[in-house]
């Protein structure tokens, strides 16, 4: 190796995760993922959000979801990425039976860095985290003047939005 490339060090970039859960215990279904994001190699759990409880979207009938946003940084690409969430999502027996079903784990990204990614198996920004409270309500917290690529500010859409169906978690 090069004395130039041995000094190269690797781009790190910054993701913002969204989770959801609302089956088999869900704040300990978001508590064991947010451990098993921090241990993915070359990636970094930085803050997360406040846990809120929110109402389900799509198919009404089911529990209510825990939601939250966690900011990462990693030398991942963005499919490296996917692989490994998707691997965290089987540990955790998610079944994707019903487009917005119950779910014991969920795991989205939703911004990273600037990127705009429209791939048949990733699209970057998340396509609807726009219009969803439940995203943009703890992304905020951690990120209060995120801008979404493509999209805007985030907390330009908030206003946007019915918000009642969001109620932070106590501690």
């Amino acid at each position: 190796m090069s004395s130039s490339a041995a000094n190269i060090t690797a781009f790190h970039s910054t993701v913002y995760v969204g989770l959801g859960s609302n089956l088999e215990q869900p704040i300990l279904q978001i508590k064991r993922a947010l451990q098993e994001l921090d241990e993915i190699p070359e990636a970094e759990l930085i803050c997360v959000s406040s846990f809120y409880q929110t109402a389900p979207v799509g198919i009404l009938d089911q529990p209510s979801f825990i939601n939250v946003v966690a900011e990462m940084t990693t030398t991942l690409a963005p499919q490296a990425l996917l692989a490994h969430f998707m691997g965290i999502e089987a540990a955790h027996a998610r079944a994707r039976l019903k487009k917005n079903g119950p779910r014991t784990l969920d795991l989205d990204i939703l911004i990273f860095n600037e990127w705009r990614i429209n791939d048949v198996s990733l699209v970057i920004p998340h396509p609807r985290m726009h219009e969803r409270a439940f995203v943009l309500i703890p992304l905020l917290e951690i990120a209060p003047d995120v801008y979404i690529p493509g999209m805007g500010f985030a907390k330009d859409w908030l206003d946007k939005l019915d918000l009642s169906g969001v109620q932070l978690l106590a501690a």
